[in-house]
Formats: structure tokens, C-alpha cells, sequence
């Protein structure tokens, strides 16, 4: 194995640095003459650290930044479906609401009904657009029969016209095949409400030129054939055309019954006869 200094030069370089190396000693061991020259030296290395560190720092920040942009990448997604969750619970909120509304204003109307009612829900449509006709979830084993009233919160919607066991086909008033006797809120005039086919529109049959009918009159069940009780709101009057050459006026009515709208209807019941008993039957 060679020596790792020869002779010549290295080895006096080796003992320079020897002598060195007792100097800083010495001048390490009498602080404050050697202050100074360690604060220059100091001084002229700060750089020199600073660029030596400025790899780590730089990989530092880099690394930082990368994993920064991960979280907030990873955090956006988090923060979008939480977005899509909420809207969908505020879209089920507003439809609770507006749900809600609907049964407080069924409510109100079942107060105002005098014979005992049902509530069912409609759940299906007959798609022919010739037949305005739905489906109710009650059916005979829930008391529904033919003939029975069907309502909503604004008035008369319709009557049942075949039942199942677990469900009820319901004609609106507006069907073409269907016909109704009303009366006149106002003055009692009597007429027959006809569906023309059209959602919106009644139209009263055979009302003569002179009868006192005006645009805004209310139409109630006059509750002549027995099926409608009486005094239940049909329609309002839209307009009213008079020709002299004519012996009726054709007058035009919207029904109150959101027909298009409402989920849940009341089914109304017969109202039960007044049977006397014996000692009544007597005194009469």
C-alpha cells in the first residue's frame, strides 16, 4: 500500500494544514480576538450555504406545490358532488313544500266538504288525448264504487267509472262524454255543464238568450240525478255569447279542479239517509 503523502510538496501542504488547523484551535479557544474574522467568514459563506440549500428548498416548494394542487383538485371534487348533493336535496325540499301546500289546501277543502271523504293519489294518466281519464290508487276493497265524486282543493274533478280491486278509473268533467248539472252560484239558474275535449273548457248546453249569466259566475253541483251532492264549485263562467238570431247563448266555462296538476284528490262517500225512527215516524 503507497503512503497517501510523499515526500515534496503534499507533505508540506499536510503540515500546513496541521499548523492551521492549531491555529484556528488557539483562536477558537480566545473568542474575542477571532470574532471578527469569524463574522467575514461568515459572512463571505452565507452565500455559498444559501446555494448549496437552494436545491432542497426549491424541491421543497416544488413538492409542496404539487401536493397542494392535489388536495385542492381532490378537495373541488369533493366540494362539486357535495354541490349536486345539496341542490338535490334543496329540489326535494321545494318539492316537499309545494307537496305541502297541495294537502294543507286539500284540507281546507275536506273542512268544507259536508259528506265523508277519501284521499287518494292519482297514479297514472290515459295517455289517449281523446279520454280525460286517470287512475286512483283505491279501489273496491278501499270502499271506491261507480259513480263516486272525485275532488281536489279548487272543486269537482271528476267521477269514477270502473273500479278493480286495488284501483279506480276517474272520467274528468271535461271528457266529451261527460255532463254534469251545475247551477248558478248567484241566482240559483240551473244548466248542464258538457266537456268539449279540451282541458281547460266546460261549456253549459241550452242556456237561453235571456238567462241571467255573467262572466265570473261561480257553477256548483246543483245535485239533480243524485250522484254529485250539492253545492260543490265546478267552474267559473268565461265567457258568454248572446246571438239575436239564436234561441241559446254559447257560454263557456274553466273549471275550478286543477285538472292537469293535483296528485291527491278526495273521494267522497253518500252521504247516508235520514231514516226516522219509529217514534219519529209516529209523530209525523
Amino acid at each position: 500500500m503507497s503512503p497517501i503523502f510523499k515526500g515534496g510538496i503534499p507533505r508540506l501542504f499536510f503540515l500546513f494544514l496541521v499548523v492551521l488547523a492549531f491555529v484556528f484551535i488557539l483562536g477558537d479557544l480566545n473568542q474575542s480576538k477571532t470574532r471578527d474574522v469569524r463574522n467575514v467568514l461568515a459572512l463571505v459563506l452565507t452565500p455559498v450555504q444559501w446555494l448549496v440549500d437552494l436545491p432542497t428548498r426549491v424541491a421543497d416548494d416544488l413538492s409542496d406545490v404539487l401536493v397542494s394542487k392535489r388536495a385542492l383538485v381532490k378537495e373541488n371534487a369533493m366540494l362539486r358532488s357535495d354541490v349536486v348533493v345539496l341542490d338535490e336535496r334543496v329540489q326535494q325540499m321545494d318539492a316537499l313544500i309545494s307537496e305541502n301546500k297541495r294537502l294543507r289546501a286539500l284540507l281546507n277543502a275536506k273542512n268544507r266538504v259536508e259528506n265523508e271523504v277519501h284521499l287518494a293519489e292519482l297514479i297514472g294518466v290515459n295517455p289517449d288525448p281523446f279520454q280525460h281519464q286517470i287512475i286512483l290508487g283505491k279501489g273496491e276493497e278501499e270502499g271506491a264504487f261507480l259513480g263516486q265524486p272525485v275532488l281536489d282543493a279548487g272543486g269537482v274533478l271528476g267521477q269514477v267509472i270502473d273500479v278493480a280491486p286495488y284501483t279506480s278509473r276517474v272520467m274528468l268533467i271535461t271528457d266529451a262524454r261527460h255532463a254534469l248539472p251545475v247551477e248558478v252560484n248567484r241566482n240559483g239558474l240551473r244548466t248542464i255543464a258538457i266537456g268539449k275535449g279540451k282541458l281547460g273548457e266546460l261549456e253549459l248546453e241550452h242556456v237561453p238568450d235571456t238567462a241571467d249569466i255573467q262572466e265570473g259566475d261561480l257553477l256548483v253541483t246543483s245535485g239533480l240525478g243524485g250522484r254529485f251532492p250539492h253545492g260543490y264549485p265546478v267552474a267559473r263562467v268565461a265567457s258568454v255569447v248572446r246571438d239575436p238570431g239564436k234561441p241559446f247563448s254559447v257560454v263557456k266555462a274553466t273549471p275550478t279542479a286543477r285538472l292537469d296538476k293535483s296528485r291527491y284528490l278526495l273521494m267522497v262517500e253518500p252521504a247516508e239517509p235520514n231514516i226516522p225512527t219509529p217514534s219519529e215516524a209516529a209523530a209525523q
